[in-house]
């Protein structure tokens, strides 16, 4: 499957992408939130780029337990520079990570080509006619409030994706523009995030690029007993494994050092 996301090639299955994230935000979850610091937010997405970044996502609102929401306003006022300058010098496809629809609109109008929902158009269906009637992918996660599923847990999360991609097709988005991400540290227990990841695969049978972020994340820091400094190694054997799962991108924060972890992964694969 191939498509054409901000004037670039991606063939889903040939190899796993890397996404470099970028937060502009003061209480990332992960400790790399750049605030107001456009310029340095700018450069951090430059230095992915030369690490192996294939694509940019800018987050302007923390989306951690217990995050303090923040106005529509402010969140396009951290994001929308920042995206037009990566758009514009980069050199890759820039993702707007939000479930906000003017903050879509204005990041989509600054140079956007992918908008990253993690309410998978539950709470802004219209997110889907904004990504077709720009050209733009659309990432889809699974996301809920509190953790108790009614029945087996990737049957839940594959029912809610597939429901989400139904109506961004509808809508106009080309089905290889619809990525599907299972929200790993979204509405889950840790031990329920290990068995998305141990079950990962299944996602596949939706017939559709598979995007997943693990990077620095709590269900890692539980199991090793160690802060978000040093989640390193564990980010890179759940990477790993993502890949060997078949994941067509993967999210994270080191972009050289995980670059290098999905070459090895993929040439296992």
């Amino acid at each position: 499957m191939i498509a054409y996301i901000g004037g670039r090639r991606f063939e889903w299955g040939a190899r796993t992408y890397v996404m470099g994230i970028v937060n502009v935000t003061p209480d990332s979850f992960s400790g790399d939130g750049l605030g107001a610091d456009h310029e340095a937010a700018v450069a951090q997405g430059m230095r992915m780029v030369k690490e192996g970044a294939d694509l940019l996502d800018v987050g302007g609102e923390s989306t951690r337990p217990g995050h303090v929401p923040v106005s529509t306003t402010e969140e396009i006022g951290r994001t929308e520079a920042v995206v037009r300058e990566l758009a514009e010098g980069a050199g890759v496809p820039v993702s707007i990570d939000t479930y906000k629809l003017e903050v879509a609109e204005a990041a989509v109008k600054a140079g956007a080509t992918i908008v990253n929902d993690v309410w998978g158009l539950t709470r802004s269906p219209a997110l889907a006619k904004l990504a077709a009637k720009h050209d733009c992918a659309l990432v889809l996660m699974h996301n809920q409030d509190g953790t108790d599923y009614a029945g087996d847990i990737m049957s839940e999360i594959k029912r809610f994706l597939e429901a989400g991609a139904t109506l961004a097709v509808a809508s106009g988005v080309p089905r290889e523009r619809v990525l599907v991400d299972p929200g790993i540290g979204f509405g889950k227990t840790a031990e329920q995030n290990w068995v998305v990841m141990r079950r990962l695969e299944e996602l596949k049978e939706l017939g559709l690029p598979v995007l997943i972020g693990t990077s620095r994340k709590s269900f890692i820091g539980k199991l090793l007993d160690l802060p978000i400094t040093e989640r390193l190694e564990g980010t890179a054997a759940t990477v790993t494994a993502a890949v060997l799962r078949g994941a067509d991108v993967v999210r994270v924060h080191d972009v050289e050092e995980m670059t290098r972890v999905v070459r090895v992964a993929d040439h296992m694969r």
